[in-house]
């Protein structure tokens, strides 16, 4: 048969085909190609049909298909759906009336094909498949290094260098290396290296176990390399996620190049520090360090020379020597050139405590010496007196006495200083400071006064009139405290201070005066109990002011007593003789009797504050 004879006979068989369908009707199906759903959730899988034509004996039937079989899970006639007995999803698998399989609690084992089949009778079958896609996000990987030693370097075979597991995933997750947070490409070749070593197990639950195990040749320069895994999963709607490990670094063992030897302490050494001198190499593990000084062996650990409470005599030349087997060719050698920084004591002259006499000279002379630059510094309290290393004092007073300190530093060195003190005593007559006045809130009350004096030796103090004393030392200075009346007399003469010692005395006289009182409620100010006006201005008018009120007072009662008199002539009043006797009897009923007196002097003197004249 020639080729025009067979294509003649195919578009034959093509037309009778189709003439059959036509004349017998048709079922045409449709379903969702792909569902996706996650593990123990509930998956539905639709399917719509038609059948022409309608037929009612339709039959909707869903299989799965497992290694190249069908199996029928689920079935629908007329209406009415029923799950089959002994299939995987038996118990978890219905259908509607909508021809719909739901199937619960997804495992993924239930990830399959899905034949949806309609068969309508005369009309013939049709069926659609559907693949069911069951998600689960997989564990964190865990990231492990080996048990074994560390690596060396120069192996000629690659070394493990870690192993990254992650478990429970579904599809089956990708392990992918990093280092130095760079991806390493996926080699399989035990040649190569890096490479690594992959493997997937499916546990019992469907789920997946990933494992990798990174092998290479470290070089020196991944002593401070950091490694990580991480674990790449797919989700619905063709998201990529990813899970990272913890990190790891690898301990390698390499051989010494050469040695550092260096100085720990971060400022200049003075006499008294702890110095620390630290030797090391480049290599892995550390070799063992021989120290000496000046060419002379002395003890150190583990690297670490260690000295105590230094002093200028250990200033020198330090030296560090290791010896590596791996690397006998290597000059593993360090030095230090340590320099103890020192200041003398404090010499001063004179240095036993001065006694002058009050108005006298005094000076002394510091000096020290230093490693390095230094300043000499006089100073009293926080006061500095001088920075030459002479301290001299003109005319020396009270306030001069006490202690002085010369302070010796080496400023390009902290906390490097030396000191020493000196006492000055001046002697001398006493002398008194001005006393603050005393106040009390009336004659008679008790008061307190206070009287301080310089003086040396120590001053007596005898106040007059006396009270209850006592005496304290407040600096350089003595203070005697008395508590007393304020009589009349001290009220007017005040209290006298007395102090003397061998060189003289002197003498004060302190005041007594009243408080003053502030009237709110009036806005006036009481002395000595007689109302005045506050302002400066009202003061000073206050005397004419009190006058023209009396004036005005007497002249109202004045006419107050004549209108009375007035209308008792007209019998406006109920008085008759009886009252008047009363009066001159002296007993007064339900009248009253008005006494005015005024004391200008009495007035004037409250007003400023001063006592009226005793001769009044």
């Amino acid at each position: 048969m020639d080729g025009i004879t067979l294509g003649r006979a195919s578009l034959l068989c093509t037309l009778l085909l189709w003439a059959f369908q036509v004349c017998s009707g048709a079922v045409t199906v449709k379903v969702a190609p792909k569902v996706e759903v996650l593990k123990g959730e509930t998956a539905k899988l639709p399917c719509t049909y038609t059948v022409s034509p309608q037929s009612s004996s339709t039959v909707i039937e869903w299989y799965i298909e497992e290694q190249g079989k069908r199996q029928r899970v689920a079935f629908s006639q007329g209406g009415q759906g029923k799950a089959d007995d002994g299939t995987p999803l038996t118990g978890r698998v219905t259908i509607g009336a909508d021809a719909t399989l739901t199937i619960s609690a997804v495992q993924p084992s239930d990830e399959l094909v899905y034949y949806c089949q309609v068969t309508g009778g005369p009309s013939g079958v049709g069926d659609g498949a559907t693949m069911l896609k069951v998600f689960f996000a997989p564990e964190k990987p865990e990231l492990t290094k080996p048990r074994s030693q560390a690596i060396s370097v120069g192996g000629t075979t690659s070394s493990e260098i870690g192993t990254c597991v992650t478990m429970n995933g579904h599809p089956q997750p990708r392990i992918i290396w990093y280092k130095d947070d760079q991806p390493l490409a996926e080699v399989k070749d035990k040649n190569e290296s890096p490479h690594m070593v992959p493997s997937m197990v499916k546990e019992a639950s469907g789920l997946f176990t990933a494992k990798s195990i990174l092998y290479m040749q470290p070089t020196k320069a991944d002593k401070d390399s950091v490694f990580h895994c991480i674990v790449e999963y797919s989700m619905p709607g063709d998201e990529i996620k990813q899970k990272m490990s913890d990190t790891i670094t690898i301990e390698l063992n390499y051989p010494s190049e050469k040695a550092t030897f260096s100085l720990l302490n971060t400022v200049p050494v003075k006499e008294g520090d702890v110095v620390n001198m630290k030797c090391e190499t480049d290599g892995n593990p550390q070799p063992e360090f021989d120290f000496s000084k000046d060419g002379k062996d002395i003890a150190g650990q583990e690297g670490l020379l260690m000295l105590k409470s230094v002093k200028r005599t250990d200033s020198g030349l330090y030296k560090c020597t290791a010896i590596d087997f791996d690397n006998l060719d290597a000059d593993l050698t360090g030095t230090i050139t340590l320099n103890v920084n020192y200041i003398d004591p404090v010499s001063v002259t004179p240095a036993q405590p001065q006694v002058v006499m009050l108005g006298d000279n005094v000076e002394w002379q510091c000096k020290t010496k230093a490693s390095t630059s230094h300043t000499v510094q006089w100073k009293k309290g926080s006061e500095v007196l001088s920075q030459d290393g002479t301290l001299s004092l003109k005319g020396v007073s009270y306030d001069q006495a006490g202690e002085y300190m010369c302070v010796g530093a080496v400023p390009s060195v902290p906390g490097l200083t030396a000191e020493a003190s000196v006492n000055l005593t001046v002697k001398g007559k006493p002398m008194i400071e001005a006393p603050a006045i005393g106040e009390v809130g009336k004659e008679g009350d008790m008061v307190t006064l206070k009287c301080s004096a310089h003086g040396s030796p120590a001053p007596q103090f005898t106040w007059k009139p006396s009270g209850k004393e006592s005496v304290s030392v407040e600096g350089n200075k003595a203070v005697s405290t008395v508590t007393l009346q304020a009589t009349a007399e001290v009220m007017k003469n005040g209290v006298t201070c007395e102090v003397s010692n061998e060189h003289g005395a002197d003498s004060k006289t302190i005041l007594v005066s009243l408080k003053r009182a502030i009237d709110n409620s009036a806005d006036r100010v009481l002395l000595s109990g007689n109302p005045v006006l506050t302002s400066a201005d009202k003061q000073q008018g206050g005397s004419s002011g009190v006058v023209i009120a009396v004036v005005v007072c007497v002249l109202l009662l004045l006419l107050l007593v004549a209108l009375i008199y007035f209308l008792n002539k007209k019998s406006k009043l109920p008085c008759g003789k009886k009252d008047k006797k009363e009066v001159a009897s002296g007993e007064v009923n339900n009248d009253i009797v008005v006494e005015m007196k005024t004391d200008k002097a009495n007035e004037e003197a409250g007003l400023l504050n001063k006592r009226p004249s005793t001769e009044q």
